[in-house]
């Protein structure tokens, strides 16, 4: 139980920092989120298993949601002198679905 809190901590630890960052300027807050906070939770979680080829699946599954994350970055760039932000949030989430529906589930269907 205590190895969840404290990853609960670390991802709101980065959250604050975001946040505050944003309160200093705009390229801050685009950058933290390069920080693989998310990343060595996972890693952590699934390598306290002692199951290196699963350890190895988690990187490769992050690996493979750079393209979708960069979708999503261009959708809500381009949503965003069109739309609310919120709204351009939501569109880019949107993106970032279909991004990663291809991209972890049409390899199976072909």
């Amino acid at each position: 139980m205590i190895d969840v809190l404290w990853k609960g901590l670390v991802g709101g630890l980065v959250t604050m920092a975001i946040v505050l960052a944003s309160r200093r300027g705009n390229v801050l807050p685009g950058i933290l989120p390069l920080a693989p906070t998310f990343a060595i939770i996972a890693l952590l979680a699934v390598g306290a298993k002692g199951d290196a080829a699963g350890f190895r699946a988690v990187c490769l599954a992050g690996a493979k949601t750079i393209p979708a994350y960069l979708v999503f970055l261009a959708a809500a760039w381009w949503l965003g002198d069109r739309l609310d932000y919120r709204l351009a949030i939501l569109g880019a989430l949107a993106a970032w679905l279909v991004a990663a529906g291809l991209i972890f589930w049409l390899p199976r269907w072909l």
